[in-house]
């Protein structure tokens, strides 16, 4: 009984397109269509090499008093934006005036003394060219004289060294920056060995990153003197900051410095990039991540879409002069850019490989067809 119904459907079925066949109407057919292709060749290249990096001010300053005494008042606020020159902190100068009196009037003294054995000296000298004086009274008010020039000059360094000593009580700010953190308050005894903050000279600042052995023997140290070395770091473009937030800062920056000795703990090398910093926007302890763009000449670049990731391989679909598409595995380097590779072996000039749809290829997949002709009225 199934296997008469079974043949009736059919029946009807074949009588349906019969009937549609016999009014004149088309049946739909199935279209075929080619994949994209690329036709490999070797280009020129800029890959943005990216390092972590954190600021720090060209010129931080650690400010500590040079004298010691009680700090009367701090003149500036942390995060303050100050100049050079610019009064920071004031430490108690009585003491320091005291002695400067004090200094003053030992020098007066001096003086006073110097004059009177310069006068001594010149009044035996007139004596002894009359015969008058001994050659030892002649000799004993000279070295008198003397030893009070002495004195006069001992006198007058120690007025400098209190005039130096007061001029410590007023602290002021050896470069233009931003102030620290203040860990001191108004009224605290303060010595030599007491920090009272410190300044980031902010101008101009510098990014301090790690480059890895590796990439410095291929790009800059690789057969060079130290003299070319320079030429070279000095003839690199110049670089990006970009912030932990993914802001890019405004300004560009250059490679100003490589340490020549490599941490045999990392395998790296400490570099530095500096940046004008006229608005104060970076400060020191700021992360971010300093960009170097590497140029690439006369390589073989290909879509990201056209890499397969099988597992631990990487393959492109590499179109055969019937069409059909069969396998290769490739080696790639990341460009950084998201959306290209560079191919270093599988492939060859003049290869045309499958790009978009690569995914959904399979091996020995005919890829390419030919247009159908256009119906000519």
């Amino acid at each position: 009984m199934k296997s008469r119904n079974v043949l009736v459907r059919v029946m009807v079925l074949g009588t349906a397109v019969s009937m549609l066949a016999a009014c004149g109407l088309d049946m739909p057919k199935e279209k075929q269509t080619s994949f994209e292709t690329l036709t490999v060749n070797k280009q020129d290249i800029t890959m943005p090499m990216k390092f972590s990096a954190k600021m720090k001010g060209q010129s931080d300053v650690t400010i500590m008093p040079q004298v010691s005494g009680q700090l009367m008042k701090i003149c500036v606020t942390e995060g303050q934006q100050v100049r050079r020159g610019q009064t920071l902190f004031i430490i108690d100068s009585r003491n320091a005036r005291l002695e400067l009196q004090a200094a003053q009037a030992n020098l007066q003294a001096a003086l006073a003394q110097e004059r009177s054995a310069k006068l001594e000296y010149e009044s035996n000298k007139n004596l002894f060219e009359k015969n008058i004086v001994s050659r030892y009274m002649l000799d004993n008010s000279q070295n008198t004289y003397r030893q009070a020039q002495a004195s006069v000059s001992q006198a007058r360094a120690q007025v400098s060294r209190a005039q130096v000593s007061l001029g410590f009580c007023t602290i002021t700010s050896p470069v233009t920056g931003v102030v620290g953190e203040i860990p001191v308050r108004g009224g605290d005894q303060v010595t030599p060995m007491t920090q009272l903050t410190i300044l980031s000279g902010n101008t101009t600042m510098d990014a301090e990153f790690s480059v890895t052995e590796a990439i410095i023997e291929a790009q800059v140290q690789s057969g060079l003197t130290q003299s070319d070395k320079a030429k070279h770091i000095a003839a690199l473009p110049d670089v990006t900051f970009v912030m932990k937030n993914g802001t890019e800062y405004p300004h560009k920056g250059r490679i100003t410095s490589l340490t020549g000795v490599v941490d045999a703990s990392t395998g790296s090398l400490a570099c530095k990039a500096s940046f004008p910093n006229p608005e104060g926007h970076l400060f020191s302890g700021v992360q971010g991540t300093v960009v170097l763009p590497f140029s690439q000449k006369d390589v073989m670049v290909i879509p990201l879409s056209a890499v397969v990731r099988l597992q631990d391989k990487s393959l492109v679909y590499k179109v055969k002069a019937d069409s059909t598409a069969t396998a290769v595995t490739v080696t790639t380097t990341n460009t950084g850019n998201g959306k290209d590779v560079i191919v270093t072996s599988g492939l060859n000039v003049g290869d045309k490989i499958v790009t978009v749809g690569a995914n959904n290829v399979q091996e020995g997949q005919k890829v390419l067809f030919p247009e159908a002709p256009k119906n000519e009225k």
